[in-house]
């Protein structure tokens, strides 16, 4: 086996035992093949499948999905996680419909440049859409990368990734380079996984640094330490016959263009927030179990606060607020930690 080059042995494997039922194979359409690698982004397969399937339903091609308001993209992202991957994506496909008639570009350069989409995923798209022969480097492919190599170092530092990128590049075959790519990301996401790898169904394992050296817990490298700051909110459950009052957040930050429940600083007097902000008057009700929440750059923490009312004004009804029952909220574009609290109601 170790005779045969890192590429021909990952072939051969990939055809005996890699996926081969994933609902984004088996096409070339570059709109499905997109689509799907986006939502694989920081995603695992298992969860992306459902949200795929309903997503192509309600937007089967391209057009489709630029002409439809970012809204209703947000609806069916919801519960996914990392929204402004939705965000780029309406904004990719109203800019492909706009610029390229329609048609999805396949040069991997030319999809670098949309909005969402890097070097490894264009590469991806380029290769299973159009043939290409390409390089991608995503996070399963660095860890099988920096084992097989030895490559020391946190992979997603400037000059470990650097030479990742080499050791990738060098690895690409001339030919089947679709299977070759889909034995990587398979490789990296069944077998050389990140915890307890099976390496004895490597195909790669007879030639692997880190193996021969007794190094598989340790590559590649963590990535170092960071105490997170952490922040915390009050959030309003605000509840009127049977509705709960929900404000949409700006396009961008965290949540962008989701709805979500109206916030306070932790201290605030809620009875008087209401008041300057709504013309509202209501009572401080229960106060809820405090959640936790984590996003890349800080942990927040949320304490949700119910408010009871005595009387409310029609204006906190205009544009950028909405009442909705929980039946209605349980489908619309909600963060999930705050569709979970209203569900939990």
């Amino acid at each position: 086996m170790k005779s045969r080059s890192f590429a021909a042995r990952l072939i051969a494997w990939q055809r005996a035992h890699g996926r081969h039922d994933l609902p984004w194979q088996d096409t070339r359409d570059a709109y499905r093949i997109w689509l799907s690698e986006i939502m694989l982004q920081q995603t695992q397969v298992a969860t992306v499948v459902p949200y795929y399937t309903r997503f192509l339903a309600e937007f089967p091609d391209l057009r489709s999905l630029a002409a439809a308001p970012l809204a209703r993209v947000l609806e069916h992202w919801s519960g996914l996680g990392y929204y402004r991957r939705a965000h780029h994506l309406h904004a990719a496909a109203k800019s492909v419909a706009a610029e390229c008639a329609g048609a999805f570009p396949l040069d991997p350069e030319v999809i670098a440049t949309l909005p969402g989409i890097g070097r490894s995923t264009a590469a991806a798209i380029a290769v299973f859409a159009g043939g290409a022969r390409a390089t991608i480097l995503d996070g399963n492919v660095k860890r099988v990368l920096a084992r097989h190599r030895g490559v020391d170092g946190f992979p997603g530092a400037a000059k470990v990734e650097a030479k990742l990128w080499r050791i990738a590049e060098s690895q690409v075959p001339r030919r089947q380079v679709a299977a070759y790519t889909q034995g990587l990301m398979d490789l990296g996401a069944t077998v050389c996984t990140r915890a307890r790898p099976r390496c004895g169904e490597c195909p790669v394992a007879t030639d692997c640094v880190a193996r021969v050296t007794a190094r598989v817990d340790e590559l590649p490298s963590p990535r170092p330490k960071k105490l997170l700051p952490r922040r915390a909110v009050r959030m309003l459950v605000i509840e009127r016959a049977g509705e709960i009052l929900f404000e949409r957040r700006p396009a961008v930050g965290i949540w962008g263009g989701l709805w979500s429940l109206p916030e306070t600083a932790p201290d605030d007097d809620v009875t008087r927030h209401c008041r300057t902000r709504f013309g509202a008057i209501v009572d401080e009700g229960e106060a809820l179990p405090a959640i936790e929440h984590g996003f890349t750059h800080y942990r927040l923490t949320i304490a949700p606060q119910r408010i009871v009312v005595r009387s409310w004004p029609p204006r906190a009804e205009s544009p950028g607020f909405a009442w909705l029952t929980r039946e209605d909220a349980a489908s619309a574009a909600l963060p999930a930690p705050i569709k979970k609290l209203i569900r939990a109601l």
